[in-house]
């Protein structure tokens, strides 16, 4: 029988691997809009379903299946993209995908918090790329996703959704935990998610209101 020191390990790394793909980037990015769409119609179902999927679709189902495809075949580790160097297409197609998304709110005048949700994703995605090739620093993209998307959900919902920071400390745990990350980079991610993603909502949301 296992001893309880060998056991804790196993238990830790289970719980590591559960948070990094529970609430992975993919999955805040593609509940996220829906979420915040269906409080800001006022709980109109159909304007959920069109503005939230128009930015869950691209910027989290397109982008991700290019990247599962592209793990398949071999082009990156896996559909996280741990390698920094590998993560130069993915961050293309992501940014490429939700820049449709993002002109498609526009042109079809979607309520101003979903296209301050979009460009706060794109400003994400852009000065992370920005961080990961321009310094060769590989800024976690859980730790900055998770913790955007709190701040946005805590403007949107209000202050009770601050108990989400403690799924966010458990993706940043997750990603030191399993060696996919420094507590640098989680660190930084981390900032960078509230600063950047939270910010710039936060900012275009009293500008376009």
């Amino acid at each position: 029988m296992p001893t309880q020191s060998m056991e804790a390990p196993g238990t830790r790394r289970r719980l590591a691997r559960i948070a990094t793909e529970v609430l992975a980037p993919w999955v805040w990015v593609l509940g996220l809009p829906l979420i915040v769409a269906w409080q800001v119609t006022g709980h109109h179902v159909g304007e959920t379903v069109l503005w939230g999927l128009i930015v869950g679709v691209t910027g989290s189902l397109i982008p991700m299946a290019v990247i599962v495809r592209g793990a398949r075949k071999g082009k990156w580790d896996s559909h996280h993209v741990t390698d920094r160097a590998g993560r130069l297409v993915p961050f293309a197609v992501c940014i490429g995908s939700l820049a449709a998304g993002f002109a498609i709110l526009i042109a079809g005048g979607a309520p101003h918090e979903m296209i301050a949700l979009a460009a706060a994703e794109l400003v994400c995605l852009v000065a992370a790329l920005a961080i990961t090739f321009g310094l060769e620093f590989k800024i976690s993209m859980h730790a900055m996703v998770a913790a955007g998307a709190a701040v946005m959900l805590i403007r949107v919902y209000g202050p009770w959704f601050a108990l989400l920071f403690l799924g966010v400390a458990w993706v940043c745990w997750s990603r030191v935990e399993l060696g996919d990350h420094t507590k640098a980079e989680v660190t930084a991610g981390f900032g960078g998610g509230v600063v950047l993603g939270g910010g710039v909502y936060l900012l275009l949301d009293a500008i376009l209101a």
